[in-house]
């Protein structure tokens, strides 16, 4: 299998199955051995069409004389892969670009006219290079959403909360190649230690500018097979992640409750803040992620979590004021990790409706759970009021036991005497993410 095939096979999975793109994209590489350099090619297509599908399809109607919405889904995706070669990745032979394009086609394709369609429209979109088409008016919203490939409801949504000169710098961060980064287990190793390891694995490492023990990796190939991830030296967690738990502040021989945690980062980065003493109950709704945070403590060494099933929503009588500390990172629309899950910004905008109740809901059911002084922490991963503030203020103003403490954070993010913040992603390089610390009075 080639880079340009899984890619276009994920693509495809992404359109039709509704897959993620990242996990469709690992598996088929598994399954077809694909070496590092393909492997990281097929990434860099796969991710890169999804960034730029609306503009990508606004060209590809332009030379086509059949509309997009028209053609066998393989086509579409065909002809997505090869402009986004031939406009956007300048170390792509031009004939490699067009000449796997055709052959894909013949491949995957019914239709037996496909090919020369595909063949045609390439070749005249190589002869307008130097001469495309024009985007429409530049200072307008219209025009962002198409540049940089965000339905327009979107764009709109972050005008509302953005000075205008901030819009296309986070739009244009969206389309950025995502940093792997990754904590590191202190129990184990240390930053120093583990760069060297890393390196003799033929990893790129550098140090995060401003989060201690915190690495950025280039060249990882498949994570998993890392030595020193199979090691526990490592785990992989945005920063934004971790300034969470540095928000919430867990100490030494705390009782607490990740109440939202599957795949397990936050648990594990208060059981490195806790120095392994105390204990930490890491809660799913679903058995299969209970597995997975038991296998990610165990490969840590994180031996103070104990992972549970137990549904964030659904009241527990025995957890009612035991923990010092309560953790809710909820479920929500993830449009602040839209650069490392492009794919969610073409999510039907309805499918948001109701996450704010039921994140009311969460946070409801688990202030139970605080003990009196104890610490409530609220987090998601998306940049909407309407799942962020309004939820704590709706919750706040129905529980007047609890109100918002402040706190500090390294690097560029400071004092946050307010207790509430919105980590903006094109501002700090990190994952969009919203953290609001409570506290419960006595």
């Amino acid at each position: 299998m080639t880079a340009r095939e899984a890619a276009l096979l994920t693509l495809g999975a992404v359109e039709r199955q509704d897959a993620w793109a990242n996990s469709y994209l690992k598996k088929t590489l598994a399954r077809a051995a694909i070496n590092r350099r393909d492997a990281a090619l097929a990434t860099r297509l796969t991710f890169g069409v999804l960034q730029n599908k609306l503009l990508l399809d606004y060209y590809i109607g332009r030379f086509s004389t059949m509309k997009v919405a028209k053609m066998e889904s393989k086509v579409r995706d065909n002809l997505r892969l090869a402009l986004y070669q031939l406009l956007l990745l300048n170390k792509i032979p031009q004939s490699a670009a067009v000449n796997e394009a055709v052959a894909l086609t013949k491949k995957f394709c019914k239709n037996p006219r496909a090919p020369g369609m595909v063949n045609g429209i390439l070749r005249s979109v190589i002869r307008s290079l130097d001469n495309m088409p024009p985007l429409g008016e530049q200072d307008s919203l219209a025009y962002c959403a198409l540049r940089y490939s965000h339905p327009l409801w979107l764009v709109e949504e972050f005008s509302r909360r953005l000075p205008q000169e901030e819009l296309e710098p986070l739009l244009a961060f969206h389309n950025r190649e995502a940093d792997t980064t990754v904590q590191v287990n202190t129990f184990r190793t240390t930053a120093v230690e583990l760069t060297k390891a890393l390196g003799e694995e033929g990893v790129g490492v550098e140090p995060h500018p401003w989060l201690q023990d915190c690495l950025i990796l280039t060249e990882t190939g498949s994570i998993e097979q890392l030595g020193a991830f199979q090691a526990g030296l490592f785990y992989v967690q945005d920063p934004a992640a971790r300034l969470a738990v540095m928000a919430a502040g867990p100490q030494p021989g705390d009782l607490v409750l990740d109440a939202c945690a599957a795949p397990g980062g936050k648990s594990f980065s208060c059981a490195m803040e806790m120095e392994n003493r105390g204990r930490i109950l890491s809660c799913d709704v679903y058995p299969h992620k209970k597995k997975l945070i038991e296998a990610g403590a165990e490969r840590m060494g994180c031996s103070c979590i104990q992972a549970m099933v137990q549904d964030a929503a659904s009241p527990n009588p025995e957890f009612v004021e035991a923990f010092d500390l309560v953790l809710a990172d909820v479920p929500c629309s993830g449009l602040g990790v839209i650069r490392k899950k492009p794919e969610i910004r073409y999510k039907d905008k309805s499918l948001m409706d109701g996450l704010s109740a039921l994140q009311g809901n969460i946070l409801k059911n688990v202030a139970q759970y605080v003990k009196p002084g104890g610490t409530l922490l609220y987090a998601t991963c998306t940049l909407r009021r309407e799942e962020n503030e309004d939820v704590i203020g709706a919750f706040l103003e129905a529980n007047t036991r609890f109100s918002l403490e402040g706190f500090a954070l390294p690097g560029p993010v400071g004092s946050v005497p307010e207790g509430q913040i919105t980590l903006w992603p094109h501002k700090l390089g990190t994952d969009g993410f919203f953290i609001a610390k409570l506290r419960k009075g006595l």
